[in-house]
């Protein structure tokens, strides 16, 4: 096997390891808004335990994407040139919904105040949303090859992207990582969000096994070869097993089935590209592991560098996560300790002298 196929297999272990955890983050901000019940305090906690769920790992995750994409930079540089440009829009709501994700995740808590609170929710809802559907448009169209010239630029225009496969993939992925949320909501909170979180999960994953078997099999009978079946029946297998757990409300058995649903799903995507890195709908101009990869010497480097690093990265994210096993209830949940600006609304007469003050505090209130 040379450099070129390893470097394409070690991109698809990257992309497996950010779909799967930051599968469940995603999903965890889509149902911000769908799982929380009661007053609006009541609403407040139980959205405050979901976002403690992921609190700690959700940043991690996300090196996962910084990562596969920084190989793919440095193993397929023409290959990231064609799909960065090529799929230029997608990608740029996409990093776009990922900023204002992280910007809500780090000040919700900053102001004590209840506007902010729900502006910050509001963010957080649709940076998880946004990418968790254009992941899958992306994907798909990489799996049904895209508009490509001889010169391998693409010239198929935004909306070329959003065809009836691509837009199926991206509500496959948008299911999947709403039941993988549900599932490690289910499996780390306890109480109230544990029992939703559980009940929605069970409802979740029937419909992501139609959905999904729809996809899947349209993918492998139109796209794919051979042995992607195996991807399928694995998938399939997977996705009835996590129908049957989260209805016997078996949280770690559910955590277990979505993650190799994903896992192959991301094998049959990847499968059914080789030896194309991206695809075209006329053979002839796809950018293939040969044409597109760097050269031997940059790839002999790389493998070194991933030889000694790539096993730190997985033992401290592991440490990370068994650091932060534990459940995570209301009860812990703290009172809001952020920032409040007091104004102080009494009218306070004009200054008619040098060295008054023209805005005074009222009793207790901190100046404007």
């Amino acid at each position: 096997m040379d450099l070129s196929t390893v470097w394409f297999l070690l991109i698809a272990v990257l992309w497996t390891g950010y779909l799967l955890l930051e599968g469940f983050d995603f999903g965890v901000g889509m149902l911000l808004g769908i799982l929380n019940r009661g007053d609006r305090a009541a609403k407040d906690r139980d959205r405050r335990v979901m976002i403690n769920t992921i609190g700690p790992v959700w940043d991690g995750n996300e090196v996962w994407l910084l990562t596969a994409g920084g190989a793919t930079f440095a193993a397929f540089p023409e290959w990231y040139a064609t799909l960065f440009s090529g799929f230029y829009l997608p990608l740029l709501l996409i990093l776009l919904a990922l900023i204002v994700r992280v910007v809500a995740f780090e000040w919700r808590g900053k102001i004590d105040d209840d506007r902010w609170r729900a502006w910050a929710d509001r963010a957080l809802i649709v940076g998880s949303w946004v990418p968790a559907v254009l992941w899958g448009v992306a994907f798909a169209n990489l799996v049904r090859g895209v508009q490509l010239d001889a010169d391998h630029q693409y010239v198929g225009g935004f909306f070329a992207l959003l065809n009836p496969f691509a837009l199926l993939g991206g509500a496959v992925t948008a299911l999947v990582f709403l039941t993988h949320g549900a599932v490690f909501l289910a499996l780390k909170s306890d109480g109230d969000v544990r029992v939703r979180a559980g009940a929605f999960a069970a409802k979740a994953s029937v419909a992501t096994l139609a959905v999904g078997a729809v996809w899947a099999v349209w993918a492998q009978l139109a796209y794919s070869v051979a042995w992607t079946w195996a991807a399928v029946v694995v998938a399939a297998l997977a996705l009835v097993a996590l129908v049957v757990a989260t209805r016997a409300r078996r949280e770690g058995q559910a955590f277990v089935a979505s993650a190799v649903a994903i896992v192959a799903v991301v094998v049959l995507i990847f499968g059914s590209m080789y030896p194309d890195v991206m695809p075209a709908l006329d053979p002839a101009n796809s950018l293939t592991v040969d044409n597109a990869s760097s050269t031997d010497y940059t790839l002999t480097v790389m493998t070194w560098v991933a030889v000694f690093l790539t096993p730190l990265v997985l033992l401290y994210q592991g440490w990370t996560y068994w650091v932060f096993r534990k459940r995570i209830s209301g009860h812990q949940i703290p009172a809001h300790t952020g920032l409040t600006f007091a104004r102080n609304r009494e009218s306070v007469p004009a200054s008619v002298g040098a060295g008054r003050e023209d805005d005074v505090p009222a009793d207790g209130a901190e100046p404007r």
